[in-house]
């Protein structure tokens, strides 16, 4: 390895080649430790690629083309429609057989922190069973076991967390023991990250001896696979498709048969799986058909006058939001992150209020954006896939984010849905759910995905329809 000196000449050059030398211009005075943490910071810098994103994107705004026209998609429905019926059961058929000769993997996204829900650690720990209080990562990991017990294969496990949480979040499931999954079998790896700019094109500094960094997007996962070793991995283990999915999801399918077999079935490269929208203007990403592509358009950047557009008999026009649940083939992901690959994720924009150092040092608390941020979105790879589908879903089966410490999407609704949904099976198998006026279940309730995957698999599993006692918990694990 070089030294500190070594290194210090090296990027003294490259700051020099690439007009960013004032990221060194304190170094005279910073100690050793702070020295190292600087060059740790300029290690994770890809100076080349920031050259050309200053150009196009921080010293002049990227143009956007505006499509020409925005139609709805073509969707797979969560039953099939008819003259489907045999497509939906050859699907479940070759799904379950990918995941039963081990060639599906589960990929979650965890970097996040549960800042903004009051919780100090990362998201992924956050407490949200409704009877247990079992974190989100343990919910996930006894969907796997689920998976498991139900086809006798249990698909190894690849998280990426951040710079911030990843050693918190592997001495965690030390922890807990992995909460019973083998150890090789779960691989965490960290996002990328990218430096935040000036709008002069200048890296930004936090202190004296740090970059500001920020992580380059959950389309950046891409890259991390590849970059940590995780996609070279999977090809080692002969697996041919990916469950993407992110870690605030306590209600999603971590693997889902029929999904996986209409990903095969149709060859597609990336899939995606939708829910009708709870209102015109949901906070979520819009699937449409955009001259002629599949893609997801932002919330924010749907015209009002689709967001509110009607079909002729009254449903919206416009319906499919994005639960950021994807199926990608291993192959594709590999296609996108070559060296030198022809087709690449598109950078974003975004300008933020965010402190930073001034060119003497002294922090700078701004009171309107003062800083360009670069990040790739994971969806931006469905127009570059080959045959991409997009699967209806039912929302009290399959999302209920946790997103913010009160109101929608928060740990209350998500707890509330986790409860619906487990009474929902139990009475789907004949039992009896105590309800109170309103119709919500009169106590908690909870379903270990471990236990039961769904209802047709607690039908299985439940030899006789029972009865709660009202106001107590109930537990299935």
């Amino acid at each position: 390895m070089s030294s500190v000196s070594e290194r210090y000449e090296f990027y003294r050059r490259e700051l020099t080649r690439y007009s960013q030398s004032h990221l060194l211009a304190f170094w005279p005075e910073l100690s050793e430790q702070q020295r190292e943490r600087l060059l740790s910071d300029l290690d994770q810098i890809d100076f080349e690629t920031c050259r050309r994103l200053i150009d196009s994107h921080v010293r002049q705004r990227p143009v956007i083309p505006v499509p020409q026209r925005i139609e709805p998609p073509a969707c797979y429905g969560p039953e099939p429609a008819a003259g489907q019926e045999e497509l939906y059961q050859a699907a479940r058929r070759a799904g379950e057989l990918a995941v039963r000769t081990g060639r599906v993997a589960a990929f979650t996204v965890a970097g996040g922190e549960g800042t903004r829900l009051g919780f100090d650690g990362p998201k992924g720990q956050f407490p949200i069973s409704p009877v247990r209080s079992a974190s989100l990562f343990q919910l996930l990991a006894e969907g796997l076991l689920g998976v498991e017990r139900r086809y006798g294969r249990r698909p190894p496990w690849y998280i990426m967390t951040s710079d911030t949480n990843h050693e918190p979040t592997i001495k965690f499931f030390s922890e807990n023991h992995f909460f019973g999954l083998p150890p090789q079998d779960v691989m965490f790896f960290k996002q990328g990250q990218m430096p935040v700019f000036l709008p002069d094109g200048r890296i930004a500094m936090e202190e004296r001896y740090r970059v500001k960094l920020s992580p380059d997007g959950h389309g950046g996962s891409l890259r991390a696979l590849a970059a940590s070793g995780a996609l070279a991995d999977m090809r080692s283990r002969g697996i041919e498709v990916i469950s993407y999915f992110q870690v605030d999801n306590p209600l999603v399918k971590v693997i889902d048969p029929l999904f996986i077999g209409l990903h095969l079935l149709t060859e597609s490269e990336m899939s995606t799986k939708a829910v009708p929208k709870a209102h015109d203007h949901e906070r979520v990403g819009v699937l449409c058909q955009v001259d002629g592509r599949l893609e997801i358009i932002e919330y924010s950047d749907l015209p009002d006058e689709l967001a509110r557009a009607r079909n002729a008999d009254g449903s919206r026009r416009f319906d499919a939001g994005n639960i950021a649940v994807h199926i990608l083939s291993r192959q594709f992901v590999e296609r996108l992150t070559q060296p030198g690959a022809s087709v690449q994720l598109p950078w974003h924009r975004a300008d933020k209020k965010v402190p930073v150092l001034d060119a003497s040092g002294q922090p700078v608390n701004p009171d309107r954006p003062n800083v360009v941020k670069l990040e790739m979105l994971v969806f931006d790879a469905i127009p570059l896939a080959r045959n991409p589908l997009v699967l209806y879903t039912r929302r009290e089966e399959e999302f209920s984010p946790v997103k913010n410490a009160e109101g929608t999407d928060s740990p209350a609704t998500a707890r509330r849905d986790l409860i619906r949904r487990a009474a929902a099976w139990l009475e789907a198998c004949g039992w009896q759910i105590p309800r109170k006026p309103d119709g919500e279940p009169a106590q908690p309730i909870e379903i270990s995905p471990a236990y039961a995957l769904d209802a047709d698999d607690l039908r299985q599993r439940l030899a006789n329809p029972g009865t709660i006692r009202p106001g107590e918990p109930f537990l299935l694990k």
